[in-house]
């Protein structure tokens, strides 16, 4: 990358917080002058964590201290609509979370536009750190604090994905129950003419953040019911789906899939979630120096991979504290690239023992010690953070 090139993404970013806070700022004005008042939520957490058994002179995670904090704006426009913006800060900086405008077309249906978090499985409505009690995120949706990120290139699907686009979501009540539906138009995940799989690096860079790389939007839709048994207990199931291309070229293919279940009951919640990725890859025009495996028994090399996993979680309150177990996994089928450490079958394990605790009736502490199981080595880490909703 040029200096001029590198001085040109050093001025985005500023730019770029600065037109987040200044729209905050004439969102809160613009309420403050007449009848409809500016709704603010917020949440913070602070999240150490340490891998004891890793090895110093080869980190595989972004351990030490993470802080994650979130805040959102929401006011109402008129009758029938309603503007959201968020902005964020994690690891990756500082980014608009959201920035979207809701229509009311109806009173169980919205037209949603803008940037958004679109319906796609169940963690997904509780991934900002207050509205889930373990520090870290299931492997499907991992965001970079799993063990060997970079060589599993992240999740499936990490949450939250933001993007850009249109999303057009409903409820159905009926009796003892609902159904919920939203099918969306969106950007996409980007990747380069070569790509061997997403570049998530790429979507959340300031330079490509808000565009979109190849002018074709990807489709995808969820609908999910939920049967109530009472107040305090309900079951609900839902599936997910997007598709589309990722590269310039829009040659290169993906489906992502996805059911989930969650059981509310009087003494516990329990989770579930099934992800699975086909992602078709640039096999190049030197194959041989470019993958570790050979072609097939056709003499032709395979032009994609299949990335799937999971998790099963339940979580029991017990006065000012809940304690949690997660048992998640993540497998990936087909060829790697040379330098990938990973072979054409590999798979992870993750086995989770946690407990939040409620310091004060807005802030939690929460403890976890995971263990991973990466096949050729089992590796412990832990983690210590506090996390509050605003």
């Amino acid at each position: 990358m040029t200096t001029e090139r590198q001085g040109a993404r050093r001025r985005r970013i500023p730019a770029a917080i600065a037109l987040a806070a200044a729209a905050l700022l004439a969102f809160a004005g613009a309420a403050a002058a007449d009848e409809h008042p500016l709704r603010f939520v917020g949440s913070v957490q602070l999240d150490y964590l340490s891998v004891p058994t890793a090895d110093p002179a080869n980190p595989g995670t972004l351990d030490g201290s993470t802080l994650e904090v979130s805040l959102r704006a929401s006011r109402e426009l008129g009758e029938h609509a309603e503007a959201t913006i968020k902005v964020c800060f994690a690891c990756h900086g500082f980014e608009a979370g959201a920035a979207y405008v809701d229509l009311r077309a109806a009173d169980e249906l919205v037209v949603r536009f803008g940037r958004m978090t679109p319906a796609f499985g169940s963690f997904p409505e509780r991934h900002d750190p207050a509205n889930h009690h373990t520090s870290d995120k299931p492997l499907v949706y991992d965001m970079g604090r799993m063990l060997e990120l970079r060589a599993w290139n992240e999740g499936i699907l990490p949450a939250p994905w933001v993007d850009n686009g249109v999303e057009v979501r409903g409820t159905r009540f009926v009796e003892r129950g609902r159904l919920d539906y939203a099918a969306y138009l969106l950007s996409g995940p980007k990747g380069g003419a070569d790509a061997a799989d997403f570049d998530f690096t790429l979507s959340r860079s300031p330079g490509q953040y808000y565009t979109d790389t190849n002018s074709q939007p990807i489709v995808g839709a969820r609908v999910a019911g939920t049967l109530e048994f009472d107040d305090a207990s309900d079951v609900t199931v839902g599936a997910s789906s997007m598709l589309g291309t990722y590269d310039p070229a829009r040659k290169l293919s993906f489906v992502i899939a996805g059911v989930d279940v969650v059981a509310r009951l009087a003494f516990a919640t329990l989770r579930g979630e099934y992800l699975v990725r086909r992602t078709e890859v640039a096999i190049g025009d030197t194959p041989a120096l470019r993958w570790k495996y050979g072609p097939g028994a056709d003499g032709a090399y395979a032009d994609y991979f299949v990335k799937d996993g999971f998790y099963l979680e339940g979580e029991v309150p017990l006065g000012r504290v809940e304690l949690i177990a997660r048992w998640d996994g993540l497998r990936r089928k087909g060829n790697v690239l040379v330098t990938s450490p990973l072979t054409a079958r590999a798979a992870m394990y993750r086995y989770t023992a946690a407990a939040a605790v409620r310091i004060d009736p807005a802030v939690r502490l929460k403890g976890s010690l995971e263990l991973y199981d990466l096949g050729a080595s089992r590796e412990l880490a832990l983690h210590l953070g506090v996390a509050t909703p605003f």
